[in-house]
C-alpha cells in the first residue's frame, strides 16, 4: 500500500481523549491495570494518521501570519461538489445547496428547532447514536424509537410498519435518518431508503439524513445518498456530511449540509444563524480542501481496504473464540456492536463487570447500552491490525475464557 496503516501512532499528550481521558467520563470504568498498555477502541476516531495532503494544506495556510475574518472560498465549495460527484455520483449540486455546519449534531438540532415546536416528538431508529439522543433530549424534544430488527441472515432491517404506525400514533413530522447507520454499521440498499422515504412522505415528515459515515464502506458496499432516491426525497431532506470521520479531523470542527429545497434551506440557515456561533474556522476550511482531492480519494480507498480486513479478522475471531457473543457484520463504519447477552447470562456476570474486565487488560471498549440495547458493547476497529490482534488475544486469554 502507498499509505501507512500499520505503524502504531503515539497519541498520548497530543490532545486525544481516546488515550488521555478514558477514565474521565461516566461510561468509562478507568484505565488498565499495571502491565497493560492502553488499546483505544471506544471513542469514534481513528488511530491512523490522516492523508498527507491535509497537514500540508493546513501548514501552507498557517505559514501566513494573519488569521482574520474570512469567507468560505470557491475552492471549498468546488471541493465538496467534486467529492460528492466522484464518491456518491451526485449531479446537479451547486454552491447554493451547500451550507457550513460546525457539526452534524448542531445541524440536527438546528433543523429540529426550525421545523418542530418545543416538546415535539421525533422519530429515530434504535439502536440509536447517543449523540442524537443526548442533543435532541437536551434541546427539549421527545424521542420515539422504531426498533431495527435482525432478519434470518443476521442483517439489520427497518420495520416499516412500525415506523408508519409510530409516526401516525404520535403525530410526528420530523425524523432523523442515519445512513450508513450508527452503531450497527448497516449500509442501506436503494430500495430500503426508497421505502423509508415513502413512509416519511406519506406522513409529511422533514427528514435529517446523517451521512457522515458515507465514505467508510466495507467490502465493496456502496453508499446511496438519501436525496438521490426520488424527487420527493430530494426536496424533503436535509443531508449532513463531514470530512471529520473519513479523515480523522474531528478536532478541527467542520461539517456541511446539502439542502436542495429553498424553503427548507432558508429555515435551517435562519435557525442556525441565531446563536452567531455556527461559523467556520479558516484552518478547517483548508483541511477540507486538502482532504477532498484525488490523493484523498486514493487514501480513502486504501483505508476502506484496511478497515475491511480488520472487520474480517474481528468477526472471524469472535465467531470462533467467543461463544455467546454475537453481532451483525457491519457493512460500513469501523465500529462493531456486540451483543453480549447470552455470554453474560451463561456466566452470571453483569455488563459492567464485563466492561471492567476488558478495561483491566487495556482493551478500552465502550458501553453500548446508551445506544438503546442492553448487554451491548461497541468497539472501534480503526487501528493497525497488530493492535486489533493484540486486543482480541487479551480478550481471549483474560476475559472470554
Amino acid at each position: 500500500m502507498k499509505y501507512d496503516f500499520t505503524s502504531i501512532m503515539e497519541r498520548r499528550g497530543i490532545d486525544a481523549i481516546a488515550v488521555d481521558n478514558p477514565g474521565r467520563i461516566p461510561t468509562a470504568p478507568g484505565g488498565p491495570k499495571e502491565g497493560y498498555d492502553l488499546i483505544p477502541m471506544w471513542v469514534a476516531d481513528m488511530n491512523f494518521p490522516t492523508v498527507p495532503t491535509v497537514p500540508s494544506a493546513i501548514a501552507a495556510r498557517a505559514a501566513h501570519p494573519a488569521y482574520g475574518y474570512f469567507d468560505l472560498s470557491d475552492a471549498y465549495f468546488d471541493s465538496i461538489i467534486r467529492w460528492q460527484e466522484s464518491r456518491n455520483h451526485v449531479t446537479g449540486l451547486s454552491k447554493e445547496h451547500i451550507g457550513y455546519e460546525n457539526g452534524v449534531l448542531g445541524c440536527v438540532v438546528s433543523a429540529a428547532q426550525a421545523f418542530c415546536s418545543s416538546g415535539d416528538k421525533i422519530l429515530l431508529h434504535a439502536p440509536t447514536y447517543i449523540g442524537f439522543t443526548g442533543s435532541l433530549t437536551n434541546a427539549g424534544y421527545k424521542l420515539i424509537l422504531s426498533e431495527l430488527v435482525l432478519d434470518e441472515d443476521g442483517i439489520w432491517r427497518m420495520d416499516y410498519e412500525d415506523m408508519d404506525s409510530k409516526l401516525k400514533e404520535h403525530s410526528i413530522h420530523f425524523a432523523v435518518f442515519c445512513s450508513p447507520h450508527n452503531p450497527t454499521g448497516r449500509v442501506w440498499e436503494r430500495w430500503e431508503i426508497e421505502k423509508a422515504m415513502e413512509i416519511y412522505r406519506a406522513n409529511d415528515c422533514v427528514v435529517v439524513s446523517d451521512e457522515i459515515w458515507s465514505d467508510l464502506l466495507l467490502d465493496g458496499h456502496k453508499h446511496i445518498p438519501t436525496q438521490s432516491v426520488s424527487k420527493d426525497a430530494k426536496n424533503r431532506t436535509v443531508a449532513v456530511y463531514a470530512p471529520s470521520k473519513t479523515f480523522n479531523l474531528a478536532g478541527l470542527v467542520g461539517s456541511y449540509h446539502i439542502v436542495y429545497n429553498k424553503y427548507l434551506r432558508d429555515r435551517l440557515t435562519k435557525q442556525s444563524s441565531l446563536s452567531h456561533y455556527n461559523s467556520p474556522n479558516v484552518l478547517s476550511m483548508h483541511a477540507l480542501t486538502g482532504a477532498y482531492c484525488q490523493e484523498g480519494q486514493d487514501w480513502v480507498d486504501e483505508l476502506c481496504q484496511v478497515l475491511s480486513g480488520n472487520v474480517d479478522y474481528a468477526c472471524n475471531y469472535i465467531a470462533s473464540h467467543f461463544k455467546g457473543i454475537s453481532l451483525s457484520r457491519p457493512q460500513g463504519t469501523y465500529m462493531l456492536y456486540l451483543d453480549c447477552s447470552v455470554w453474560c447470562m451463561e456466566h452470571q456476570i453483569t455488563l459492567d463487570q464485563l466492561l471492567r474486565a476488558g478495561w483491566d487488560v487495556g482493551v478500552i471498549w465502550q458501553d453500548g447500552r446508551p445506544f438503546n440495547r442492553p448487554y451491548t458493547i461497541r468497539m472501534n476497529l480503526a487501528l493497525p491490525l497488530s493492535r486489533v490482534q493484540e486486543a482480541f488475544k487479551r480478550l481471549s486469554e483474560h476475559v472470554f475464557c
